[in-house]
């Protein structure tokens, strides 16, 4: 039998139902690159978005997978933690390709026990929380549009424009659902020391990344009197990101695209635990196929944005079910998705 592995990618490119908007501009659709891993007879599914404020593209990705094609295919797989180490060193500047590559060996893994990613963990997915639904910006109106469009038990609601305030009360007279809030870096600290109590009295959660990345000397006098808990983002990319947060943040969004897939997530998780900071999974608007890999991680979080599906118009998979907040991956090995846009 073959030792080493077959990879395949095939680049998407999917509609969203609604232009995507935030602080950081509009999109379309979602361009993506799924890779598949083949060895031992079992296929391993993964997927990377490409991001444009990262500097991520599909064709980047692809260029890299090509040059290292055949280092790929001598590779012997054992375990997708040993495997991640090795990708860091082939890819050592590509978080997102070696996301991609990692998801789709611990899916290939799975599929090697017979086990659902989350048993490797000793997830629950019973445990897992709701996943919030994402408004992204746009005028009032269309905004109460797409709450109204779906109900759903909490909204994350995207602002950082002049309206951000008459956004958030025109949505609480629409409906009596918890409220999340995605500043994605776009308030200064005076904006934000404003807004605070106000969006308390909205029935607002918590903040995300209200402030700059750099900004840690804002966020901690903001930290210091809001009334609200607040969750790092953009702060908080990679595992050299978690302890520095903890001054500034009561919580970090881990996002596996942008971390390096599962197996640095897990460390972070692990880390973000033992300095007291809540955990959020998050998502950058994957099909199904990326969605499935956060859902499996869900039992180990605080609370989950994995509405990736939910915002496209179109997939490429199945293999997940969204019920009123609720995201369970099937119970089949790996991912426990089917692919069924390729071969």
């Amino acid at each position: 039998m073959d030792s080493g592995l077959r990879v395949d990618w095939f680049p998407i490119r999917l509609p969203f139902r609604y232009p995507f908007t935030t602080s950081k501009g509009t999109k379309t659709h979602q361009p993506s690159l799924l890779v598949r891993l083949e060895h031992g007879g079992k296929v391993g599914w993964g997927e990377a978005p490409a991001i444009s404020y990262y500097n991520v593209t599909v064709a980047g990705m692809v260029e890299k997978l090509e040059k290292n094609r055949s280092a790929l295919a001598a590779h012997s797989f054992a375990h997708p933690g040993a495997f991640h180490g090795w990708l860091t060193t082939v890819f050592p500047d590509d978080p997102f390709l070696v996301c991609a590559l990692d998801m789709a060996g611990w899916d290939l893994f799975g599929q090697m026990k017979g086990l659902p990613l989350c048993r490797f963990w000793d997830g629950n997915m019973e445990d897992a929380p709701i996943s919030d639904y994402t408004i992204g910006m746009d005028s009032v109106h269309r905004m109460v549009e797409k709450v109204k469009a779906l109900d759903w038990p909490v909204y994350k609601i995207k602002v950082g424009g002049a309206e951000d305030l008459a956004v958030l009360e025109a949505l609480r007279c629409e409906t009596d659902a918890a409220f999340r809030v995605d500043a994605n870096a776009a308030w200064t600290l005076e904006q934000a020391m404003e807004m605070m109590p106000r969006l308390q009295t909205l029935g607002v959660e918590w903040v995300e990344q209200p402030l700059a990345k750099g900004d840690a000397e804002g966020m901690e006098k903001l930290r210091a009197r809001s009334p609200l808990p607040l969750i790092a983002d953009e702060s908080c990319v990679s595992e050299g990101d978690v302890a520095m947060c903890a001054a500034g943040f009561d919580g970090v969004n881990i996002k596996l695209t942008k971390c390096g897939g599962i197996t640095p997530a897990l460390r972070m998780i692990s880390e973000a635990r033992s300095l007291g900071l809540q955990v959020m999974i998050g998502c950058m608007s994957e099909s199904t196929v990326g969605a499935a890999a956060i859902a499996h991680l869900g039992p180990l979080a605080d609370f989950m944005d994995n509405d990736g599906p939910l915002l496209l118009a179109e997939d490429v998979a199945s293999g997940l079910e969204y019920r009123y907040g609720k995201v369970t991956p099937t119970a089949n090995p790996g991912l426990g998705v089917e692919v069924f846009a390729f071969p």
